[in-house]
């Protein structure tokens, strides 16, 4: 019963305290929202292929439990179908008829029609998903580490909710240019670490059973990632086509993934 509390209470502390240090963002004035929402997203797009390809899917191919690279491939490509369906599935939802073109993300809010609006709504609604699952994986995380040492799973915890900040950054940037509202995004970015909690509690019960769905989760939230920063954010990048706002992009984008990067390190 303690190691579980010690789990419950590091798995809020993971989750929770990321949400909480990102949400700093929302105490913005809206016009210095606006400014910074554009840059941020340019910094998701880092974060989120960071997280993907250096984070991730590595650690479903080094997983303790052996999976087949052609396996992880598999589950790769059908999560990406999955996510597309899923969008188109948020869109027909949203459409009149016949009548949806599609159309590039506006990053700086000059077009505003039905379908643009439906479009940033399903990239906010699949970043939620994809966050989920990686809470969800977290969690499972924390609750392994904690069973192998109590203080390695300290260590763990903290090191997940600063390897979690910069995403959570990200994740608020995305919601904001799908058009959540300030209040909303942070009612959702908190539902989403309690994935945390829920990940943690069902490995401390089940955990001999899943550890073999573990690369494949793992593989399904980075195939999340990938669709909404290479689908939804990169092509919107594109509507800036200056020379200064094409190295600011590249610049973030570099930064997101450095970030990324470092971050993973430090876990080692």
């Amino acid at each position: 019963m303690e190691l579980l509390l010690w789990i419950i209470g590091f798995s809020l502390l993971g989750g929770l305290l990321s949400v909480a240090i990102a949400s700093s963002f929302l105490l913005l004035s809206d016009n210095a929202r606006n400014r910074t929402v554009p840059h941020l997203v340019s910094f998701a797009v880092g974060a989120l292929l960071g997280a993907s390809f250096l984070g991730l899917i590595p650690h479903a191919l080094e997983h303790e439990v052996s999976v087949d690279a052609h396996d992880v491939g598999l589950t790769l490509l059908l999560g990406l179908l999955l996510f597309f369906v899923l969008e188109k599935m948020v869109l027909w939802r949203h459409c009149h008829h016949d009548h949806c073109d599609g159309h590039l993300p506006d990053l700086d809010g000059s077009a505003h029609n039905h379908h643009q609006e439906a479009k940033n709504k399903a990239a906010g609604t699949l970043i939620l998903v994809g966050d989920t699952i990686h809470n969800f994986v977290d969690g499972i995380l924390i609750t392994a580490a904690f069973m192998t040492d109590i203080h390695l799973g300290i260590v763990t915890a903290l090191a997940i909710a600063a390897h979690e900040i910069p995403q959570e950054l990200g994740d608020f940037a995305i919601l904001l240019q799908s058009g959540f509202k300030r209040s909303k995004a942070l009612y959702y970015n908190v539902l989403s670490s309690l994935g945390t909690v829920a990940g943690a509690l069902l490995a401390y019960f089940t955990l001999a059973d899943m550890q073999h769905l573990l690369p494949y989760i793992l593989v399904v939230a980075a195939s999340s990632f990938i669709y909404v920063a290479v689908a939804d954010l990169i092509p919107g990048l594109h509507n800036r086509v200056e020379l200064s706002a094409t190295l600011q992009q590249i610049a973030l984008i570099a930064a997101g993934t450095i970030c990324i990067f470092v971050t993973h390190n430090t876990l080692h």
